[in-house]
């Protein structure tokens, strides 16, 4: 079996001795390949290589925006069956893919994990999203949860850590420089009917959206990698509305989950195409990872699309 280990030495908890440790794990039964990413979209290109070098397995350590960068690799040439397997050791602050998997938040144990899993051939099929031509794992997002990524990525780039506190603390920040008089945001429907008077448009390909801490934040409890994309859009952006919902993704979900829409927001569900249209230009993300702003961005949700071992 050929591995490649894609490894990000800046992911926020990635350490060379879990680099070691699943290196040392992985040759015992495979023949093992290990690059260190170097800049932005490195990731994607060695898994992209690897895809077309037949590689059976490609292992992303490191953060969602690692994962992500490999999945966008390994599918450069689309869903075919030549697309290797996925492996999963977590390294980033939140690891939301890995967690919304099942899978161990500890890279050590994580590790375990992939070794058995490698082992038994125990794999599960994920659907994945698309936004134009980007991959995404876990969520998308269009106004003000962008704005919150793209704020927390030039903290990043100022030699700031990544922590859930800097997270909170400039989402509370931006939540007050943005517009909240004049929604933006149209849902065009795959049959011509649309949705307007958005502010902001979450779109989900798994439960939980993120984490705070230790305790899943879900605006959509019903999406999951089985089904297709669940879209979570506010019409309201009061401050009492928005902690109220903030509160109830939190401690109650599911109960939120059984209204289609109230206290200024709807919910989608199991969606297998859309688009999103702004009348202006507006921050976009797509697994944290922020990209330019948009003024409009096509969703399609893609079944059984990558094969990940659990």
């Amino acid at each position: 079996m050929r591995v490649l280990v894609v490894t990000n030495p800046r992911a926020t908890a990635t350490t060379v001795r879990q680099r070691d440790v699943l290196v040392h794990a992985l040759s015992v039964d495979a023949k093992l390949e290990v690059e260190e990413t170097a800049n932005r979209g490195h990731a994607a290109a060695l898994a992209c290589r690897a895809m077309r070098d037949g590689v059976d397995v490609v292992v992303a350590l490191g953060g969602d925006g690692t994962v992500n960068e490999v999945v966008n690799g390994l599918l450069t040439d689309g869903v075919h069956p030549g697309v290797p397997r996925l492996g999963i050791v977590p390294g980033g602050s939140t690891n939301v893919v890995a967690r919304a998997l099942g899978l161990p938040n500890e890279p050590v144990e994580a590790t375990s994990v992939l070794i058995d899993a490698m082992r038994t051939d125990r794999l599960r099929h994920i659907g994945l999203g698309q936004a134009d031509d980007r991959w995404f794992v876990f969520a998308a997002g269009l106004g003000y949860d962008a704005a919150v990524v793209a704020a927390v990525e030039a903290h990043r780039r100022r030699g700031r850590t990544s922590t859930h506190a800097l997270y909170v603390r400039t989402a509370v920040r931006t939540y007050f420089e943005q517009d909240r008089r004049h929604p933006a945001i149209t849902l065009e429907f795959a049959d011509g009917s649309t949705m307007s008077g958005i502010h902001l448009a979450l779109v989900t390909n798994c439960d939980p959206w993120t984490y705070l801490g230790e305790r899943p934040v879900s605006p959509t409890p019903l999406a999951s990698f089985d089904t297709g994309l669940d879209v979570y859009a506010r019409t309201r952006m009061g401050a009492a509305g928005i902690v109220f919902a903030a509160t109830r993704m939190v401690t109650s979900p599911r109960r939120a989950a059984g209204r289609r829409k109230g206290f200024g927001s709807r919910l989608e569900h199991d969606l297998a195409e859309f688009v999103l249209r702004s009348d202006r230009p507006l921050p976009f993300q797509v697994d944290g990872d922020a990209l330019d702003e948009r003024r409009q961005v096509r969703f399609r949700g893609v079944p059984r699309a990558l094969e990940v071992y659990v």
